[in-house]
């Protein structure tokens, strides 16, 4: 079963899909990464997970066929669509499954209202301020030349699934910029709040990411119940790889 719908949250027409079987339990709420769209963050691991549980995928503010509207952007405000958006499907509790932008969306929610979140995966994720100590610096510089930056084939396959589906598809580089900005200028999170994240945690990264390795070592020791899985070879584009990741995600959901 696929279901395609939009929902009035907050100011904005939150778009989302449910797909795959409806069976007893929470559903499991995935985020897509920055700049991306649902499928293109996910379609690798939908076949496996929906043959399973109840999906529910969302297109944040400004992604995919979520337009961008005047309002700010803002991760806060991304947590606060989503939970409306539970609320107006009736969903208390949740696993979420939350890529880059996605995964600092599902931190705030399980940081804000811990009761939503049975679960959660945080791939390719980062916790503290992004120019000081999460993400390499070649990344906050953007230095084309470093292997960890996204290619043009990258730019052109996040740019052709934006225009397919998007309200506006010539806002989106206007958008990108305005993500970036947000993304960038990111505090992240106190050892208090963290500490509020007493749910089992699994925490995905490449050893190639734009996060420093080191970064998400120490807030792994932080959170009460965390895994922490390094994939070799892999850029931060590239973590949502069903070789490696969809075995450990099925087992970490299934415990």
């Amino acid at each position: 079963m696929t279901h395609g719908a939009y929902a009035a949250v907050n100011g904005i027409d939150l778009y989302y899909e449910i797909l795959g079987a409806d069976r007893p339990g929470p559903p499991l709420i995935m985020l897509h990464g920055g700049a991306y769209t649902f499928h293109l963050s996910f379609d690798a691991l939908l076949p496996a997970l929906t043959a399973e549980r109840k999906v529910i995928g969302i297109e944040l503010q400004g992604h995919g066929h979520t337009a961008g509207g005047d309002r700010p952007f803002s991760i806060r405000q991304c947590a606060d669509d989503v939970i409306a958006l539970l609320d107006h499907l009736g969903v208390e509790e949740a696993d979420w499954f939350g890529y880059s932008l996605g995964g600092l969306t599902a931190t705030e929610v399980a940081v804000s209202t811990p009761d939503r979140v049975r679960r959660v995966v945080l791939a390719a994720s980062h916790f503290r301020a992004t120019r000081s100590e999460a993400y390499h610096r070649e990344i906050t510089d953007m230095d084309l030349s470093s292997p960890r930056m996204p290619t043009e084939a990258d730019a052109a396959a996040m740019q052709r699934a934006y225009e397919e589906v998007a309200p506006d598809p010539e806002d989106f580089y206007p958008f990108v910029q305005k993500i970036e900005t947000v993304v960038h200028d990111f505090e992240g999170w106190t050892d208090e709040q963290l500490a509020r994240m007493t749910m089992p945690v699994l925490i995905i990264v490449g050893d190639t990411d734009f996060v420093r390795l080191e970064h998400v070592v120490e807030v792994k020791q932080l959170l009460p119940d965390a895994r922490l899985a390094i994939l070799p070879d892999t850029k931060h584009l590239q973590v949502i790889r069903p070789d490696l990741v969809l075995p450990m995600v099925t087992a970490f959901l299934g415990e």
